[in-house]
């Protein structure tokens, strides 16, 4: 799926698709981050997810968001990220928006995030709750190790 929508002087593209996406694309995402994935890792990582979506101002992502999920009761968003420049724009309101709409057959959306966003997830009609997590930093960034828990014939090793 392809849209277009008018942000200020600009015209955002939104897409859902994936496919013609290369890691060049993909820059300037993950600020703050002590150590995060680079652009071919962040590819992957969205290739590997249930659903995408994508914002781009010409023929540079500007914005994402993405689910892992089951595809029939749970799905979980891990990842929203806009450019510096883009942010309060309302590019990361649209692609919440896209998502939700895009799992709406599904029982329970999830989404982490840090206390500092938690008022903009409010105001798009999430709800709070308490959650738990276990976050090993030194795997943050992606780029240059082998894929974790993996076999040689990709089947997590038990």
């Amino acid at each position: 799926m392809l849209a277009f929508a008018e942000c200020g002087t600009m015209t955002i593209t939104y897409t859902n698709r994936i496919e013609s996406v290369s890691a060049g694309q993909l820059s300037g995402f993950f600020v703050g981050w002590p150590d995060h994935p680079d652009p071919e890792a962040h590819l992957e990582i969205l290739r590997g997810s249930h659903t995408v979506w994508l914002a781009f101002d010409n023929n540079q992502c500007v914005g994402f968001i993405n689910s892992l999920s089951d595809g029939v009761f749970y799905a979980y968003i891990p990842l929203l990220e806009v450019l510096p420049n883009y942010q309060g724009k309302g590019i990361g309101k649209e692609l919440v928006t896209r998502m939700l709409e895009s799992l709406s057959d599904m029982y329970a959306i999830d989404i982490v995030c840090d206390e500092s966003v938690a008022l903009f997830y409010d105001k798009l009609g999430l709800s709070r709750c308490v959650g738990i997590v276990k976050r090993n930093y030194e795997n943050q960034g992606t780029a240059d190790r082998a894929r974790c828990g993996s076999s040689p014939s990709g089947a997590p090793e038990l």
